[in-house]
């Protein structure tokens, strides 16, 4: 069977693990740089080709991956002067970022008039699932245009879940995210009143550690509470309060009251205000203990 021409945009993070195995995998990549020109390079040793703008990567390409920070961003590769949308030919576009669904929404229907698709496909799981292969995928869009997508998605995921019609897995990671976060500014506060009362994070980990509350998340959390290693969680601070401003947006179109959402998203808030948008999510930690008079 030939395959498709694969065009990534993103090489972040996660999108180098991404674009790495979809190229090992026997797919024709073609790549954009954007700040970072190693990623690219390497990619290129490996047998890629490179783009100068979006458009041109569309001339050449039947599904494009998008893995870029959010709905402003995916806009701007997509509609810019230069963007995927000028190059004005049937393409796929597969958006691996975390967006505001009502934005894929609205997108998708207005390149649907112009014969191009667009499916929404964000991402969980680590930067060391994505070089892995293994990362979790939450697909929105037709039944048949996922069906065509799905060996690209194959070569990075271990899960992969169809959530429903398009802009459907761009709320489920919101939702995904919210708990995400929710966790980190609970274990965060615990933290802060543990110490308070002269519970050190050892004691707090011994006990929560292969109990009930123990999970994936919680370890990863911890890895830097306990042994400051910086690599443990790498998702910033910033992101993680633009995906919860994201689902306010959302809860505020649906007529919703989130509440617990607000305070998580406040608790994100107030690190970004701090000068603390590009620490890592664990080291939220840090940050209440600090607003708190705790070293």
């Amino acid at each position: 069977m030939t395959k498709a021409n694969v065009g990534f945009i993103g090489l972040g993070l996660m999108g180098q693990g991404m674009a790495a195995n979809i190229l090992r995998k026997g797919w024709p990549l073609c790549v954009m740089a954007h700040r970072n020109r190693a990623p690219v390079d390497a990619l290129i040793a490996e047998g890629a080709t490179e783009a100068r703008t979006a458009r041109e990567l569309a001339e050449h390409c039947d599904i494009i991956v998008l893995c870029v920070t959010g709905s402003p961003e995916v806009l701007s590769v997509v509609e810019g002067p230069d963007g995927i949308a000028a190059a004005g030919k049937p393409v796929t576009i597969v958006d691996c970022s975390t967006s505001d669904p009502s934005v894929t929404t609205k997108l998708a229907a207005d390149l649907a008039g112009r014969s191009m698709t667009l499916i929404d496909a964000p991402l969980s799981r680590t930067p060391a699932d994505a070089a892995a292969g293994t990362l979790d995928v939450m697909v929105g869009g037709g039944d048949e245009d996922v069906r065509r997508v799905r060996p690209v998605l194959e070569c990075f995921a271990g899960r992969i879940v169809h959530t429903g019609p398009t802009g459907t897995g761009h709320t489920m990671k919101l939702l995904n995210n919210f708990l995400a976060m929710g966790y980190a500014a609970l274990y965060s506060e615990a933290l802060m009143l543990g110490r308070k009362a002269g519970l050190t994070p050892e004691v707090f980990d011994s006990v929560i550690r292969g109990g009930r509350m123990d999970c994936p998340f919680y370890q990863t959390f911890f890895r830097w509470v306990l042994e400051r290693d910086r690599n443990a969680h790498k998702f910033a601070i910033r992101n993680g309060f633009k995906d919860m401003s994201y689902l306010a947006a959302f809860a505020n179109a649906s007529g919703a009251a989130n509440p617990i959402g607000a305070a998580v998203r406040n608790a994100f808030a107030q690190a970004v205000g701090a000068g603390r948008g590009e620490d890592y999510v664990p080291m939220l930690s840090d940050f209440i203990a600090e607003a708190n008079g705790i070293r």
